[in-house]
């Protein structure tokens, strides 16, 4: 697949705090593996994200393969498979609006959690 939903991921100023929140928690340092967490957690919802207001961008960005990795390919598939099934469009504003909103929903929801104290705590949630 050579589409992704965002050409760059960029995260808002809440967003980078969130971060920045549960990197020190976690204790991982790259903040591309945290927001591949944010997205399948907020993913793993039934619900549509809600829509928020971007507020200001932070100088946190990184490009769609720095997101995804060697895995990139599938994160695409799957968050356009997830706006089909939420009968959205999969035009590029959807998509990079929908992408948005999962993302800082996800990190929203990952700095609330007991389990985000710690590295193990994190990990507990996948076999959850």
């Amino acid at each position: 697949m050579n589409y992704a939903p965002v050409e760059t991921v960029r995260v808002s100023e809440l967003g980078k705090r969130q971060l920045t929140t549960l990197k020190r928690r976690t204790g991982i340092r790259n903040w591309n593996v945290i927001c591949r967490w944010a997205v399948c957690v907020s993913l793993g919802e039934l619900s549509r994200p809600p829509i928020i207001d971007k507020g200001d961008w932070s100088n946190v960005e990184m490009s769609w393969s720095t997101f995804g990795g060697p895995h990139a390919d599938i994160y695409s598939a799957v968050f356009m498979a997830r706006c089909s099934a939420d009968g959205l469009d999969t035009d590029p504003d959807t998509l990079a609006e929908q992408f948005r909103l999962h993302l800082h929903r996800g990190l929203t929801h990952l700095v609330g959690l007991e389990e985000t104290r710690s590295l193990p705590g994190l990990l507990s949630l996948a076999l959850n």
